[in-house]
């Protein structure tokens, strides 16, 4: 499966269970139907979706105080509807404690809002994402990340 492919199955997921009001103490049982119904099968597909199903769960408080941040004054967290809430939840699970690069993580979330939101999400989503990235800074440490590889692969290479 593609990481797209997994970023979907891990939004159907969540979807469902938030949905349900399934509490976390059943959230294995429900992942494991979930993943036996959809025959999916690998270690990394696997861990990767599990990482984000239970992660949005685990650090939903800070997930949510980070959207309602940076919803505006028009809009509170309760009016976005459960689909746009949870891509947004995946997307900042993704960049705030994966370390997806943000770049990749909005372009996914975006896809995703078109495939399964209303015509306004997929710019609604981009915007929240985008405050977000500038909030945390997510975009100058990437840099200095890259930065730091790149000076780290330039001393590697004159080494040689």
């Amino acid at each position: 499966m593609s990481m797209s492919d997994n970023r979907k199955v891990a939004f159907e997921i969540v979807y469902s269970l938030e949905s349900q009001n399934v509490k976390y103490e059943e959230y294995k049982e429900n992942v494991e139907m979930f993943f036996e119904e959809r025959n999916i099968h690998g270690r990394a597909t696997s861990k990767y979706i599990k990482d984000v199903v239970y992660g949005t769960k685990r650090h939903g408080k800070q997930i949510r105080k980070q959207i309602e941040e940076c919803l505006s004054e028009k809009w509170s967290y309760d009016r976005v509807s459960k689909v746009n809430i949870v891509i947004l939840e995946i997307a900042i699970f993704e960049m705030l404690y994966l370390n997806t690069p943000y770049k990749v993580v909005i372009n996914e979330a975006v896809e995703l809002a078109k495939e399964y939101s209303d015509t306004k999400a997929p710019s609604f989503i981009n915007g929240v994402l985008a405050s977000i990235v500038k909030r945390n800074e997510i975009d100058k440490k990437e840099e200095k990340d890259n930065n730091s590889a790149k000076k780290n692969q330039n001393n590697e290479d004159n080494k040689e």
